[in-house]
């Protein structure tokens, strides 16, 4: 029965192979992109404005998620350095991909005179969104999966389908795995609609909904990364150790056992330690900022380019009229309703 998973190539067109893994990961990006330019739209940033983001972001992320995967692999790339390319074959990390996008998002923000947070508010949902469909590639590729399980419990506990049980079969040790993608896959989901939630609540202040999803998303991947056996780690010190096996800990009495994890290559699961630290980092932001009242500008509230001192949407109306933004009476006016609460410092 087993002979009914899936193939990781999609199609071939001659001696070019066609895989899931990059049709997946161009339907997270374009997923992605679509939610950005419809939330966008209510802020008069043009489709445009996404576009190009996406063109710089993807490359930089994927870039990004290589890099750091590889950093902590090196031994296995080593002998064969044009390994290193063949991403195909999986071998990428999220929070690499985040890094490199982060670090496109801010350069990129910059030089188009938005605000940072403004942007990577609206650019939240599709982040998870887009994390959301990708572990389905590592679905496809049968990897990051989580420790040995019963096929009882796929299929009479989680009542999981044969398509997904047969590929959680894994031929390396002839067991079946947790099928840690799709956990992952559906807290993102519980996520992105939480952001969307809450996006329209009147509390929400600039740069707290892109916290929100480093929280959500964070608390779920600690949790999600304790079951899996690939987990990329470090040796650290042995009490840095049992705090994140106390925090793991409330798992096992759901009947959860952590995922093995090789003591030569480190005793401290490197996405669980940034996961913490994100949380932390997160929520001492939402409070720090609040406190200090560098968070006046609401998420709702118009976005202001710092460049030319006007909203966003006034600009777009310029560009579609040619006519100079500064020189049209409405904009004028819209830009004084603004007020000085909208500016945003970078």
């Amino acid at each position: 029965m087993f002979g009914l998973r899936l193939d990781p190539v999609a199609f071939s067109i001659g001696a070019i192979s066609v895989h899931w893994y990059g049709i997946i990961l161009g339907t997270a990006a374009l997923v992605g992109l679509l939610l950005a330019v419809r939330e966008g739209r209510r802020f008069g940033l043009s489709p445009d404005f996404f576009m190009d983001l996406l063109l710089l972001g993807v490359p930089s992320a994927i870039v990004g998620a290589r890099i750091y995967y590889v950093m902590f692999t090196w031994d296995e790339y080593k002998g064969n350095p044009l390994d290193v390319f063949k991403i195909w074959h999986g071998g990428i990390a999220i929070y690499g991909a985040l890094i490199g996008a982060f670090a496109c998002g801010v350069i990129y923000f910059r030089v188009k005179g938005f605000s940072f947070w403004r942007v990577a508010d609206i650019c939240a949902p599709s982040l998870i969104a887009g994390q959301m469909i990708g572990r389905w590639g590592n679905f496809v590729n049968q990897e990051a999966f989580g420790g040995p399980v019963e096929e009882s419990f796929l299929r009479n506990t989680l009542h999981l389908p044969n398509w997904i049980v047969n590929q959680m079969y894994i031929d390396t040790d002839s067991l079946f795995h947790h099928p840690t993608f799709l956990y992952e896959s559906l807290w993102n989901l519980l996520g992105l609609i939480l952001l969307l939630v809450i996006r329209r609540r009147q509390f929400l202040r600039a740069g707290e909904l892109l916290f929100s999803y480093f929280i959500w998303y964070s608390i779920g991947r600690f949790f999600i990364e304790g079951l899996r056996t690939d987990s990329l780690a470090f040796h650290g010190a042995a009490w840095a150790a049992k705090v994140m096996d106390a925090i793991w800990s409330p798992m096992k009495l759901f009947g959860f056992d952590t995922g093995y994890l090789n003591p030569a290559e480190g005793n401290i699961r490197i996405s669980q330690l940034i996961s913490v630290l994100l949380i932390i980092a997160a929520i001492t932001l939402i409070i720090g900022r609040r406190t200090t009242g560098e968070a006046k500008v609401r998420y709702s509230d118009p976005i202001i380019n710092y460049k030319t001192g006007l909203p966003a949407s006034t600009e777009v109306t310029a560009r579609q009229t040619s006519v100079p933004a500064e020189s049209r009476p409405d904009v004028k006016k819209q830009s004084e309703e603004a007020g000085s609460d909208t500016t945003i410092k970078e």
